[in-house]
């Protein structure tokens, strides 16, 4: 029974809100992230100009703990949290001010910050190495409600808001690339520069083996395509029903369809090749089983094209797994990126990269801190592993932070700080 004479009071100096934030942020400290931000992110003399490294590493922190708007920066200065942090903490006031000194040109320079943070994370433990390396790429809709917002609009959802393009990484779910468009953009606007940066991203980062590029048919584009291969990547693209490649598909004979037996129960699959053009056309063809368990007259066609050289089944069953790029979005709209705070829209392109980047931190903790483990979403994360309570005490000139008692995931926690703490410092 709660006690309901229990007085409350908010005025220990010592306890740690979220004593788990130490794991990402000795992480940060062994990629050098704040030195990197400050070497690379220079505002001028304009406002908020000043110490980039600490501001951005301020948000960095908060959204790992599931900061959406930039006043939840705040928790980072209740108790002692600062002191597990190893930077400074900046005031939400300051951040705002930060954020809205971004100019486009400001948003590539953090964009440069995300791309060196894969390399030295990669470095450390977290990349492919010369394994093959599967990359999703997808956008969505970050939707916002006001007039206020630069640059949000309308498009294909007619939901007011952004339309951001990402490519992540499919095994660890860590975003690889990332940029906010305006919310009334098509599916595949800048496309080409995006895969021509994505592909100089990942060389860059050491990736040596085979590559693998996965999207739908909003990127469908022959141009992507030709890129594509000249870089010696494979690729499986959705296409869309066009007539002409409605006559393709239909122009393949029945007896060479195949029955996907791993399909669900509620519906028939089948696939079956032919080529479109230059490239190799893989199609899906699905008929829905109705609650009485009778067929529907009709056949859903889903093609994609490739250069892939592997077999039928394969490579289809392969490309149905595009679908986990839906589970890194999901993150991304469960922390960060559930709101875009500021009116301007390069503030919002800036909070965008960051949220990556704070996302990325996520995902590389538990790859170098438990690797082989099952890869876990943020919140899940965040429960077990940051939204711990804490509390600094000092005794014979040491520090230690004593942890509840009992906690279930002690030993998830202790394994992953030993080992970045292994980790060399940056140079």
């Amino acid at each position: 029974m709660v006690n309901n004479s229990t007085v409350v009071v908010f005025d220990d100096e010592r306890v740690v809100a979220n004593a788990g934030v130490m794991l990402p942020a000795i992480l940060a400290s062994r990629l050098g992230l704040e030195g990197l931000v400050d070497e690379t992110v220079r505002l001028g003399d304009r406002r908020g100009a000043s110490n980039p490294g600490r501001k951005v590493m301020s948000l960095v922190s908060a959204m790992a703990l599931g900061a959406d708007c930039i006043e939840d920066c705040d928790v980072l200065r209740s108790g002692q949290t600062a002191a597990v942090l190893g930077h400074r903490v900046a005031a939400p006031s300051t951040l705002g001010t930060f954020l809205r000194a971004f100019t486009f040109g400001h948003v590539r320079q953090l964009d440069r910050v995300l791309d060196q943070s894969i390399v030295r994370a990669w470095a450390a433990g977290a990349g492919p190495g010369d394994e093959r390396l599967v990359v999703d790429v997808d956008s969505f809709v970050g939707e916002v409600h006001g007039y206020a917002k630069q640059g949000a609009g309308f498009g294909y959802t007619h939901k007011r808001g952004y339309h951001p393009i990402l490519a992540t990484r499919a095994d660890t779910g860590e975003v690889l690339h990332i940029r906010l468009r305006k919310g009334a953009a098509n599916t595949s606007r800048g496309m080409q520069r995006f895969c021509d940066e994505l592909i100089a991203r990942v060389n860059r980062a050491g990736a040596s083996g085979a590559k693998l590029l996965r999207a739908d048919s909003g990127f469908w584009n022959k141009q992507t395509f030709q890129r594509l291969d000249q870089a010696g990547w494979r690729f499986s693209i959705g296409v869309r029903m066009q007539p002409h490649v409605r006559a393709v598909v239909e122009a393949i004979e029945e007896d060479a369809w195949v029955t996907l037996e791993d399909y669900p129960d509620t519906s028939i699959a089948q696939i079956a090749e032919t080529t479109l053009g230059d490239w190799r056309l893989v199609v899906r063809r699905v008929r829905r089983l109705s609650q009485q368990g009778e067929l529907l007259p009709v056949w859903d066609h889903y093609p994609f094209a490739t250069n892939r050289l592997d077999a039928l089944a394969l490579v289809e069953v392969e490309h149905r797994r595009h679908a986990v790029v839906e589970l890194c979005i999901r993150d991304l709209k469960d922390q960060a990126l559930a709101h875009y705070p500021s009116g301007k829209f390069t503030a919002n392109a800036a909070w965008t990269v960051i949220a990556a980047l704070a996302h990325n931190l996520l995902r590389w903790t538990q790859t170098i801190g438990l690797p082989n483990a099952t890869t876990r979403t943020a919140r899940t994360l965040r429960r077990r592993l940051l939204a711990l309570p804490g509390r600094l005490v000092r005794s014979a000139r040491r520090q230690t932070l004593r942890m509840p008692a009992r906690w279930p995931w002690a030993h998830d926690f202790l394994a992953a700080l030993a080992r970045l703490r292994a980790l060399p410092p940056p140079a």
